[in-house]
């Protein structure tokens, strides 16, 4: 009595196993435009996988650098504004200021610039890496069985 249940209890998994692939590659068929071959699935998974890992990795890395970069300016301009409370003269803390002020104001935009840079470069990679074609069973060296 209990064989006949896990054998039927297998034949369901083996069936909805079957269902599950045979969905999957008709998603993705149909997703990028080109029939997908069966054993060519897991490939592609792995792949993109490995590719939205290796898109991701580069970002928080970009990020990071973005992130050390403004911490360090923040840090400069601190010490030159204490530096601004050591000069005596009126007319010489008045140009003192000015410059402070128009280093401050450049450095935030180059910040800027570059998060939008940064962004933009993040925004194709990820546009491309999504868009791409699927390759066909020959390019990703499947060889096609005759019906």
């Amino acid at each position: 009595m209990f064989e006949q249940a896990f054998e039927t209890l297998q034949s369901i998994t083996e069936s909805n196993i079957h269902l599950q692939q045979e969905l999957f590659n008709k998603w993705v068929g149909f997703w990028s435009g080109v029939p997908v071959a069966a054993n060519t699935a897991p490939k592609r998974l792995q792949r993109a996988q490995k590719q939205w890992l290796d898109f991701v990795g580069d970002l928080v890395k970009k990020e990071r650098e973005t992130l050390e970069a403004q911490f360090s300016a923040g840090l400069k301009n601190i010490e030159d504004a204490f530096r601004l409370a050591e000069v005596k003269d009126p007319q010489e803390l008045r140009s003192k200021t000015i410059e402070f002020w128009q280093k401050s104001i450049d450095c935030m935009r180059q910040m800027y610039e570059a998060q939008i840079r940064d962004f933009q470069a993040a925004a194709v990679k990820w546009t491309d890496l999504v868009l791409k074609p699927a390759p066909t069973a020959c390019e990703a060296g499947a060889v096609p069985t005759p019906a």
